[in-house]
């Protein structure tokens, strides 16, 4: 039986999520596991597929192979909230990375289904934050580990990237799995963290051009905006902090709504 080497006072729940991606706003709970322990040291295990509502892009099936046929008449999120809540509602909460990913995207899910979860009463035990602070994963710890020696340069500019350089070459001979070609580096890494620019987080790619990813016109296509909402692209060019890789596109965006005749000079 699953217990804790101390009294609780109230019973905590360890969850995991999986998702239809990383995106903290956008993507959406495919299913759901709950370990309960009440101070008594009774344990409820639970686990529940849902239905998205939305495909599951086979990047994410290939990591949990759920894929939509599988949850296609399982309840949606909106469904299971309340009784969802009900379970949660007195314990304290601990997964894995819950801190920065399960659990902003268990609580958007809460919003959307319009039922109330707070936390700010709760005690958040994250055992991903209490590995990186026993086992730091800092530059030292991979010399250490990969090299066999300390990181006698720390923090000076030259003196990290060249143990980073080494570090690189033995993570290859220890790895023989890892691509050796700075493509599949890249991709392999991009499949673990994937890199945005400021252009990826504002737009993304649709059959009726770039559209807005984030913004009170999320989902709008930049010509739709450009022609209804003129002044939302204008303050989009007065913004102090907006990358230039952005305001090019509003810039093209709003000549295109002005039109050959109107365009400025």
């Amino acid at each position: 039986m699953l217990k804790l080497p101390f009294d609780l006072d109230r019973p905590v729940a360890f969850f995991d999520l999986e998702t239809t991606g990383l995106s903290l706003s956008n993507d959406r709970v495919v299913e759901l596991a709950i370990i309960r322990i009440s101070p008594q040291g009774d344990v409820y295990e639970r686990v529940r597929r849902l239905n998205p509502e939305m495909p599951i892009p086979p990047e994410a099936a290939a990591v949990h192979g759920i894929t939509d046929d599988v949850v296609k008449d399982e309840p949606t999120f909106r469904q299971v909230a309340k009784n969802l809540a009900g379970i949660l509602d007195p314990c304290d909460l601990g997964g894995f990375n819950i801190r920065r990913f399960d659990l902003p995207i268990l609580l958007a899910e809460f919003r959307r289904a319009g039922v109330p979860f707070e936390i700010r009463d709760r005690r958040i035990i994250d055992m991903k934050m209490i590995f990186h602070r026993e086992e730091p994963r800092d530059l030292s710890a991979a010399a250490r580990f990969y090299l066999g020696r300390d990181h006698q340069d720390a923090h000076t500019a030259l003196g990290d990237i060249r143990t980073t350089a080494a570090v690189l070459t033995a993570q290859l001979e220890r790895y023989s799995h890892l691509p050796r070609d700075l493509d599949g580096l890249h991709a392999y890494c991009d499949e673990m963290d994937p890199f945005e620019t400021e252009f990826d987080r504002w737009f993304g790619e649709s059959d009726r051009g770039l559209v807005f990813k984030r913004g009170k016109h999320k989902g709008s296509t930049v010509d739709d905006v450009a022609g209804s909402a003129p002044d939302y692209m204008e303050w989009m060019l007065r913004a102090d902090d907006m990358p230039a890789e952005v305001l090019e596109v509003v810039r093209d965006a709003l000549d295109r709504a002005a039109g050959p005749e109107d365009a400025p000079q």
